[in-house]
């Protein structure tokens, strides 16, 4: 009997082959996403080195916000993953139900919360007073777009658990394209549009979202994918919402942890003026396409780990963590020896202030290797929430951040007087030191048991199959 629902089924075949196949779509999806980040940048830069500021400083507060979506939609996927690898269909719907009804929710509470204390928040990061009020323009456009932005990462937890990564990256294109197309419009004000410059930014941004979320709420319930939700998934059910909860929430503290820690340096990183603050904001743009293939692979192996821990194949989700690694040691060396050679015509294309060049270069001199050796710990990361065990995930992120970067940052640039390359050493402490900690984490093996009720095969009590559902074993059976 076929499957009935798509994607890819990493409990057999080429694991290679598999984790190629879905880890390119998000590689690409990822880059798509950096290089309209890129492109706000590239745009932005031409009113100026202040104009540069409300990206970077937003990005940050923007990614606490991201952290939650992430959180949560990764508890989803997590079930959606493993109750495939089970063969519980009902199941698997069901909590990608669950996780869109609590991900709107919070997207919308959390989008309020920020915008009614966005100046307060700017005024303590120390926001340079010349850059301030565009930068809290921009910001509260921005998060108008938060809960468009928590439906497409439902529906791209979703896709990744059932193993299909075209679909949301089909999504992401068309709105990366929107947004790239109407940023120049909107900014500079070229035909009947009027000149916005920053705010024009935000509003291309928002209006991007909105397209995206529309598709994908239509492809949730109206989709050819395999996979389609029913109204009675969305009913609230108190035990798939506490499971999501268990795997999401430790995923969401850490990655918010990681991101109030990110925001804390920056503020370190503004009292050095507008030249330091445009360079650690080009700097993070770049290291972050260059990990792109990291954050794929590292997908790919969640999937592989969660649908092959739900089939109890432990061996193979193991073996799953090992592939994706030397994948990754392929095409992340050339990339971060790009970054070390290059650093300051990298930073050249965004902008040509000299000071702003110099810093840039300093930063990926001394980050390049610990970003290479991050890589690694991206792939781990991936394992630890594919399996559900995702308070090694919560630790490390938060650590990295508030015990290493934050306080090393603060000691080597004020305390000890290094300035601008006292931020990058601190940079390049807390990454390497991650990877320490986290290979010892891993090689502990406790991340190698499936969170999913166990059950009888017989036993199908708890998975009814619904009308649609008979119907589809039958049309495919």
């Amino acid at each position: 009997m076929q499957p009935i629902i798509g994607g890819l089924d990493f409990t057999q075949g080429s694991l290679t082959k598999k984790l190629l196949m879905m880890g390119w779509p998000v590689t690409l999806s990822f880059l798509l996403q950096t290089m309209h980040n890129l492109a706000d940048a590239f745009w932005l830069g031409k009113l100026g080195k202040t104009a540069l500021v409300a990206p970077t400083i937003t990005m940050n507060i923007f990614f606490i916000a991201l952290s939650l979506a992430m959180g949560l939609g990764m508890g989803g996927s997590t079930l959606v993953a493993q109750y495939k690898g089970a063969g519980r269909l009902a199941e698997m719907r069901r909590a990608g139900g669950q996780s869109l009804v609590l991900l709107v929710i919070a997207g919308i509470l959390l989008s309020v919360l920020i915008f009614s204390i966005a100046a307060p928040i700017l005024r303590l990061l120390q926001t340079p007073s010349d850059a301030f009020q565009q930068t809290l323009d921009y910001m509260r456009l921005i998060l108008v777009g938060i809960p468009f932005m928590f439906i497409y990462f439902v529906y791209q937890g979703i896709s990744a658990g059932i193993g299909d990564t075209i679909s949301p990256l089909r999504v992401n294109a068309t709105t990366v394209l929107l947004n790239v197309v109407l940023d120049p419009f909107l900014i500079f004000g070229i035909g009947p549009f009027p000149q916005m410059g920053v705010v024009g930014a935000a509003l291309a941004t928002c209006l991007a979202q909105a397209v995206a979320a529309g598709l994908c709420l239509h492809r949730l319930f109206r989709g050819r994918q395999g996979f389609h939700l029913r109204r009675s998934d969305l009913r609230w059910n108190r035990t798939m919402t506490g499971r999501i909860l268990k795997i999401g929430v430790p995923v969401s503290l850490g990655q918010v942890g990681s991101a109030l820690g990110f925001t804390l340096l920056l503020g370190i990183v503004n009292t050095f003026g507008s030249a330091v603050t445009a360079a650690f904001g080009i700097g993070h743009r770049i290291i972050h396409v260059a990990l792109a293939p990291a954050i794929g692979l590292s997908q790919s192996c969640a999937t592989s780990v969660g649908q092959n821990l739900g089939a109890n194949q432990v061996r193979r989700a193991t073996r799953s963590v090992y592939t994706s690694a030397l994948m990754l040691g392929v095409v992340l060396l050339p990339a971060t020896s790009l970054t070390f050679f290059f650093g300051d015509f990298i930073s050249r294309l965004f902008v040509s202030d000299p000071e702003v060049v110099q810093y840039g270069r300093d930063l990926f001199r001394i980050t390049s290797f610990s970003v290479f050796v991050f890589g690694f710990i991206t792939i781990l990361m991936g394992a630890f929430r594919g399996a559900g065990h995702t308070v090694p995930f919560m630790i490390l992120n938060m650590g990295r951040l508030w015990l290493v970067r934050v306080p090393g940052a603060y000691l080597l640039a004020k305390v000890l007087q290094l300035g601008p390359l006292g931020l990058w050493w601190a940079m390049f402490l807390s990454n390497m030191l991650t990877a320490i900690a986290g290979t010892i984490w891993f090689s502990l093996g406790t991340w190698k048991k499936a969170v999913i009720d166990s059950r009888p095969a017989d036993d199908l009590s708890e998975n009814p199959l619904d009308d649609d559902t008979k119907s589809e074993v039958d049309a495919r059976g």
